[in-house]
C-alpha cells in the first residue's frame, strides 16, 4: 500500500497547487490500483477506478501495459468489474495509442473466440499506431489463411481508420485574444526556466504568458462557449525562438480540446495566428496537434499614391491596419471557401492554412497518424498484392521544366519517399523524406520520450544514420530537478538507440556539450537531412531543421519528415574583410545589409539561406548558420569548395574519434559507422566522383542577398532596443547597430561568452586579448563580471594541450569541477572571470541567470525578454548580442568600448577571418 498511499500523499500536495492528480506511468503503481480495483471491499476502490480509467498514460509506458493486460482479462472473462463491461474495456483499448494495447488487441482477434475476436478486429481497423511486429502478427496470420487478419489488412489497404473519421466542419468560429505585441517567442509560452516541469503537462500549464492572461482566456470562453480562442501575435510573428512542443502544448491546454477523454491534459487543435504569420518550427508543431495557423497580415506598410512605402523619421515603414482583431473580437474561420470573415465582411484569404495535407492533419487530430497511416495502407496494399486506393492528398510534385535546383531540392530530390520515378521536385513540393541525423536536447528530451511513449515507438528507426541526446540545457546546475529527470532520460534514449552525453550505466564521464555543435560534428554528408529538437539546429553541413519534440520523435521512430521543400534566398559576398574585425560582424551586418536592401522586409523568412561561404570550415561556417534561426530563415545550407569541406569532414572524423575513445559508441557502432560514411564522402571528393554540394547555375531564388564586406568598418551589435517606443519593435534580433552607436559609454553589468556560437577559436581569442591588455597596462582588471562557457569538452582539453587553459586559469576566480558540481544557480556575480562547465549556460535562461536588470554583452543567439536575465523594477534587462572581442572589452572597461579602444585591444590577434571564395560555386 506504500506506493498508493505515496501518491495519495502527492494529489494532496498537488491541491494545494491548484493541481489535479499527475497522470499514471508507472506499472508498480497501476498494478496495486488494480488490485483494490478487484477487491470489492477496499476503501480506494472507487478513486482507483477513476485513476485506471482518466489518469493512466497510454501508449508503451509501463502503466499502459498493466492496463491493457487487465482490460484483456475483463474481455475475456477472468476478471469481472462491474463497473468495466468487455464493451468499455475494448472503448478504453482504442484510446491507448499503440504499443501493449495493440499487441493486446491482436491477441484478441487472432484468438479463439469467434466473436471477441470481431470486436477486436473493429478496434484494430481504427488504429494506425502499429510497429514491425505488429504488422508481422498480421501478415504471419494472414498467410496462415486467418480470415480476421485478411479482414483487417483490407481495412488498412483502403485507409478506413482515416476515411472513416469525421470530417473538418465548414467553418470554425474563434474569440480573439491578443498574447503580445510583436514577435512572441515561445519563452512567453513555456519560459525556459520552467524547462523541468514541461513532462508535468498541467503544472506546466500554469506557467503560460501570466496569471492574468490565463484568467482572461476563461473569462473569453465562458462568455463564448461555443467558439474557439485564437491566441494572436500583433504586429509580429507568433512563437519565434526556441523549437518547443512545451509551448504549443500549453496552448492547446488553455485554448484546445481533450484529445480523449481517457487520456489527462493532452489537448489538440489549438488556432493560432500573427499578423506576420508564424514561425515556420512553431507551424510545424501547431501541425503536430492538428491545430490551426494563420497569417493574418491585418497590419500593412503603408504607401503613397505612387506606391513608394511610407517611412517615419527612423526610416522605418508605417504600417496601417487593415482590420482589427483585439482581444474579443469575433471571427468565422470559413474552411470550406479559405476565407477569414468577420460577421459578413471577408478580411483576407486563408487558403496556405488549408493546404490537402494540413487538412488531413486537422481531420486525423495531427500529422503522427497520417505519416503512420501512409505507412500501415502501404503495407497492408504490398502484402494483399493490391493498388492501395488514392486516400491521402497525394505529395505535392512542383516541377518546372529546364529550371535548375537549388542546394536544398538538390538533398530534397536525393531524399524524397514515394515520389513519381523520374520526378524532379522544386520549391512548393511537399514531399516525404528519409532523415540522415537526429538530435534531442536535454530540456524536450523528456517529452520527446513521452511522445515516443504515446507512439509506442520502442527502437530506433534503422534508416537513421546517428541520433544524439544532449545534455547542455541542463549542464550548469545538478540541481535536485537535474538529478531526478535527466539520469531517467538518458536511460531512454540510450535504451532506445541513441548515443547519450550521458551514460547510464556509468563508463564515460558526461559530456555537456552543446548539442549544435555535436550534430554538425556527426553530419559527415553535405547533402544529409538533420532534424534537431532545438531552433538552432542549423548544420554547417547538411540542411537541418529545428523541430518540436514531437517531430523529433517521429524522425527517430520512422526515419523520416514530411514537410514542403522552402524557397532559397542566395546570399553571396563581395569586397574585403577589415583586419580588425571579427567573423560575427559580417553575420550580423548580413541581416542588417539584408533588410537595408530589401526596404525592411525580411526575405529570409521562412526560406532557406544559401550562403556561398565557400573557404570557411565547419565550426566557424556553423557561426553564420546558428544565426540564421534569429533571422527567421527555415533553414540554412553552406556552400563549400571541395577542400574545405574535406578539411571539414577531417574534423569531424576526429571528433567522432575521440566519442569513441571516451567509450560513447552503441553495440550497432553507430560513430565507427559515421566515420566510415565520412571517409567514403572524402574518396568521393577527391576522386571528383562526386563533388561538394552546389546549386545549378540556372536555379531559381526568391531573392538574392549580396553582402559587402567594404562597409563593414566597425563591431556590429544585435540589440533588444527594449526602450523602443513602438512595443513591436523591441526584442527582435533585427535592430543591429554599429559599436559607435553607445558612444563608449553604455554600461555594461555582465559579459557571457559561450553558447554555440562560439567556437575554439573564440577561447583562443579571449586568452589572447587578456595578454594584450596586461601588457598594455601592467594588469587586468574587470569591472564587470565575465561568464565563460565553452561549448564543448574537446575545446577545453585542446586548450590545455595549446596552453591557452592556463592563461584563462590565471585570470579566472572560478573554474568549473566536474566532480563538484554546482547544486544551485548562481544568483551573484562578482568583477571576475567564471570558467563554467562546457554547455548552454546563461544563453538558456532555465539555471543560471544575470542579475535581474543588468545589461548582458554576449556572443549568446538570445535577446528575448527575461531568458538571458530579467526586468527589475525601474530597469529592463537587455541583452546585447555581439563578438567576442567586444564582450571581453566591455566587461573589462565596464562599458562599451570606443571604436578606438576595441581596434588597439585587438590588434595582433588571429581573429576569425574571411575572404569570399573566388572559385565557383554553382554547376
Amino acid at each position: 500500500m506504500n506506493i498508493y498511499k505515496d501518491y495519495i500523499q502527492e494529489i494532496e500536495e498537488r491541491k494545494n497547487q491548484g493541481l489535479h492528480p499527475k497522470p499514471i506511468d508507472s506499472a508498480e503503481l497501476l498494478s496495486e490500483i488494480i488490485a483494490q480495483i478487484k477487491d470489492t471491499n477496499n476503501e480506494y476502490r472507487e478513486d482507483s477506478l477513476k485513476f485506471f480509467i482518466y489518469n493512466t498514460l497510454p501508449g508503451t509506458t509501463s502503466a499502459a501495459g498493466e492496463k491493457a493486460k487487465f482490460l484483456k482479462e475483463i474481455i475475456l472473462g477472468q476478471s469481472v468489474v462491474a463497473e468495466i463491461t468487455p464493451a468499455f474495456a475494448f472503448e478504453l483499448l482504442s484510446h491507448m495509442k499503440g504499443g501493449p494495447s495493440i499487441e493486446v488487441l491482436l491477441d484478441l482477434a487472432l484468438g479463439n473466440d469467434a466473436a471477441i475476436a470481431k470486436e477486436a478486429a473493429k478496434v484494430l481497423k481504427t488504429q494506425v499506431f502499429l510497429y514491425e511486429a505488429d504488422t508481422d502478427r498480421l501478415v504471419e496470420a494472414f498467410k496462415n489463411n486467418n480470415t480476421i487478419a485478411k479482414e483487417i489488412l483490407e481495412s488498412y489497404a483502403q485507409a478506413e481508420f482515416f476515411t472513416k473519421l469525421p470530417e473538418v466542419a465548414d467553418e470554425i468560429k474563434v474569440v480573439t485574444f491578443i498574447a503580445g505585441e510583436g514577435d512572441i517567442s515561445t519563452d512567453l509560452l513555456s519560459p525556459g526556466n520552467q524547462a523541468h516541469s514541461r513532462s508535468d503537462r498541467e503544472l506546466h500549464g500554469q506557467c503560460m504568458i501570466t496569471p492574468q492572461a490565463q484568467q482572461e482566456i476563461k473569462a473569453l470562453q465562458a462568455q463564448h462557449p461555443d467558439k474557439s480562442v485564437m491566441l494572436i501575435a500583433e504586429k509580429g510573428t507568433m512563437g519565434v525562438g526556441s523549437s518547443r512542443m512545451s509551448g504549443v502544448n500549453n496552448v492547446a491546454l488553455w485554448t484546445g480540446k481533450q484529445a480523449s477523454p481517457y487520456i489527462p491534459f493532452v489537448n489538440i487543435a489549438p488556432i493560432v495566428g500573427g499578423t506576420n504569420g508564424i514561425s515556420p518550427i512553431f507551424l510545424t508543431t501547431v501541425d503536430v496537434t492538428g491545430g490551426i495557423g494563420l497569417d493574418l497580415k491585418n497590419w500593412v506598410k503603408k504607401v503613397d499614391a505612387d506606391g513608394n512605402v511610407i517611412r517615419n523619421e527612423n526610416d522605418e515603414p508605417i504600417l496601417e491596419q487593415t482590420y482589427s482583431v483585439a482581444t474579443g473580437t469575433v471571427l468565422t474561420i470559413n474552411i470550406k471557401e479559405k476565407k477569414l470573415y468577420n460577421g459578413d465582411q471577408e478580411l483576407i484569404d486563408i487558403s496556405k492554412a488549408f493546404t490537402p495535407q494540413k487538412m488531413e492533419f486537422i481531420k486525423a487530430g495531427g500529422s503522427y497518424a497520417i505519416v503512420f497511416g501512409k505507412k500501415l495502407q502501404t503495407l497492408a496494399a504490398k502484402v494483399l498484392d493490391v493498388e492501395a486506393p488514392l486516400v491521402y492528398a497525394p505529395s505535392k510534385e512542383v516541377s518546372y521544366e529546364g529550371q535548375g535546383l537549388t542546394a536544398v531540392e538538390k538533398i530534397f530530390n536525393k531524399n524524397a519517399v514515394g515520389i513519381a520515378p523520374g520526378k524532379v521536385l522544386h520549391a512548393g513540393s511537399d514531399v516525404r523524406v528519409e532523415v540522415n541525423i537526429v538530435g534531442s536536447q536535454d530540456t524536450t528530451g523528456l517529452m520527446t520520450a513521452q511522445e515516443l511513449e504515446s507512439m509506442a515507438a520502442t527502437v530506433i528507426s534503422p534508416i537513421v544514420d546517428g541520433a544524439y541526446q544532449s545534455g547542455c540545457h541542463t549542464a550548469s546546475v545538478w540541481d535536485k530537478k537535474a538529478q531526478a529527470n535527466i539520469p531517467k532520460l538518458m536511460k531512454f534514449m540510450n535504451d532506445f538507440g541513441l548515443i547519450t552525453a550521458r551514460d547510464p550505466k556509468g563508463v564515460y564521464h558526461s559530456m555537456t556539450d552543446v548539442i549544435h555543435k555535436v550534430l554538425n560534428d556527426i553530419t559527415i554528408d553535405e547533402w544529409a537531412i538533420i532534424i534537431g529538437g532545438d531552433s538552432h539546429t542549423r548544420m554547417s553541413k547538411g540542411v537541418a531543421f529545428g523541430a518540436d519534440s514531437g517531430t523529433v520523435a517521429l524522425a527517430l521512430a520512422t526515419g523520416e519528415a514530411s514537410m514542403p521543400i522552402p524557397e532559397s534566398v542566395k546570399v553571396t559576398f563581395k569586397g574585403d574583410m577589415k583586419g580588425y574585425m571579427d567573423f560575427r560582424d559580417v553575420v550580423h551586418a548580413t541581416q542588417a545589409q539584408m533588410l537595408h536592401q530589401f526596404g525592411g522586409e525580411n526575405v529570409f523568412q521562412g526560406r532557406i539561406i544559401e550562403v556561398h561561404i565557400g573557404t570557411l570550415t565547419a565550426d566557424q561556417a556553423f557561426t553564420f548558420t546558428d544565426w540564421t534561426a534569429e533571422m527567421k530563415a527555415k533553414a540554412s545550407i553552406c556552400i563549400s569548395e571541395d577542400d574545405t569541406l574535406i578539411e571539414s569532414l577531417e574534423i569531424a572524423k576526429g571528433r567522432i574519434q575521440i566519442m569513441i575513445d571516451k567509450g560513447m559508441d552503441n553495440d550497432k557502432h553507430v560513430l565507427q559507422g559515421l566515420i566510415n560514411k565520412a571517409d567514403k564522402r572524402i574518396a568521393e571528393i577527391k576522386s571528383a566522383e562526386k563533388p561538394a554540394l552546389t546549386p545549378d547555375a540556372n536555379a531559381k531564388y526568391y531573392a538574392e542577398v549580396v553582402v559587402d564586406l567594404d562597409l563593414i568598418a566597425e563591431p556590429m551589435i544585435a540589440d533588444p532596443d527594449v526602450n523602443n517606443a513602438d512595443v513591436s519593435k523591441r526584442y527582435t534580433h533585427d535592430t543591429i547597430r554599429p559599436l559607435s552607436f553607445y558612444g563608449g559609454v553604455k554600461k555594461v553589468d555582465l559579459g557571457f561568452i559561450g553558447s554555440c556560437m562560439v567556437h575554439k577559436g573564440d577561447m583562443k581569442i579571449l586568452a589572447q586579448m587578456l595578454k594584450n591588455v596586461e601588457a598594455q597596462t601592467g594588469k587586468v582588471e574587470f569591472n564587470a563580471p565575465l561568464v565563460v562557457a565553452p561549448p564543448t569538452y574537446n575545446i577545453v582539453d585542446e586548450l590545455k594541450a595549446e596552453g591557452d587553459w592556463e592563461v584563462l586559469q590565471k585570470y579566472s576566480g572560478f573554474e568549473f569541477d566536474d566532480n563538484a558540481p554546482k547544486g544551485a544557480a548562481r544568483t551573484e556575480y562578482e568583477n571576475m572571470l567564471y570558467l563554467e562547465r562546457p554547455g548552454c549556460n546563461l544563453c538558456m535562461g532555465n539555471q543560471e541567470k544575470a542579475a535581474k536588470g543588468d545589461t548582458v554583452m554576449a556572443t549568446s543567439t538570445r535577446l528575448f525578454q527575461g531568458r538571458v536575465v530579467e526586468d527589475k523594477e525601474g530597469k529592463k534587462g537587455e541583452s546585447l548580442l555581439s563578438s567576442t572581442p567586444v564582450v571581453v572589452l566591455s566587461t573589462i572597461l565596464g562599458r562599451t568600448p570606443t571604436i578606438e579602444e576595441y581596434t588597439a585591444a585587438v590588434d595582433g590577434i588571429n581573429l576569425t577571418k574571411f575572404a569570399p571564395s573566388n572559385k565557383s560555386l554553382v554547376m
